[in-house]
């Protein structure tokens, strides 16, 4: 298995050809800082999202501080400089992501509708993007690898994300456990708050 690594804090790219009986073993992750991390991860999901997201950022951050804002002091200081453009704008993966109508702006929608599903997301992903933003790609069905909703192009290369469950994910819902306890607390206030849910035969009457 394989991840891609870039400069600043680590990329990840799960090569996701895992079969059933190899989902016993460690993926290593090498960062250029030379830390070893371990993941167990099938495909690449909400998580992994967020954090190539990030890394997208802070390498964006990077780029600009160092191959524009550079460029522009060669300027104030005098220094005869023509400016060169490195070509590492990374604005298009990350405005996909984070603008309104982007995939977490989509997300958030869906996670409105009762009615809404992984499939409802997914369609809503390619009637907005597929086709109109390079950064937004379908995958390509590959054998043996756990299947990929979208794909996209990062700087660090094409990452193929799964959506399943991504809706139950972003509505982060409150354990069981924890609501059952909360709600068997001596602080009444605290009880209150978490009241325990009807019976399902009064949901069902309503």
């Amino acid at each position: 298995f394989y991840i891609g690594v870039l400069d600043i804090a680590g990329f990840e790219i799960f090569d996701v050809s895992m079969r059933p009986e190899q989902d016993n073993k460690w993926i290593t992750v090498l960062y250029d800082e030379i830390i070893p991390l371990k993941f167990h991860q099938q495909y690449n999901s909400m998580e992994q999202l967020c954090i190539n997201f990030t890394n997208e950022k802070l390498q964006q951050f990077f780029n600009h501080t160092m191959f524009v804002l550079e460029q522009e002091e060669y300027k104030k200081e005098g220094i005869v400089w023509a400016f060169i453009d490195f070509g590492m704008d990374l604005a298009a993966c990350i405005e996909l992501i984070e603008k309104p109508l982007g995939i977490f702006s989509i997300l958030e929608e869906e996670c409105m509708f009762p009615k809404s599903s992984d499939t409802t997301f997914k369609d809503k992903l390619y009637a907005q993007h597929l086709g109109k933003t390079k950064a937004f790609e379908k995958p390509k069905p590959a054998k043996g690898k756990a299947e990929a909703h979208f794909s996209l192009v990062h700087y660090a290369g094409t990452v193929d994300y799964n959506i399943t469950g991504w809706l139950e994910k972003n509505k982060d819902p409150l354990n069981d456990s924890v609501c059952q306890l909360y709600q068997k607390s001596g602080v009444k206030i605290l009880a209150a708050l978490y009241p325990a849910p009807p019976p399902e035969e009064s949901r069902q009457m309503i």
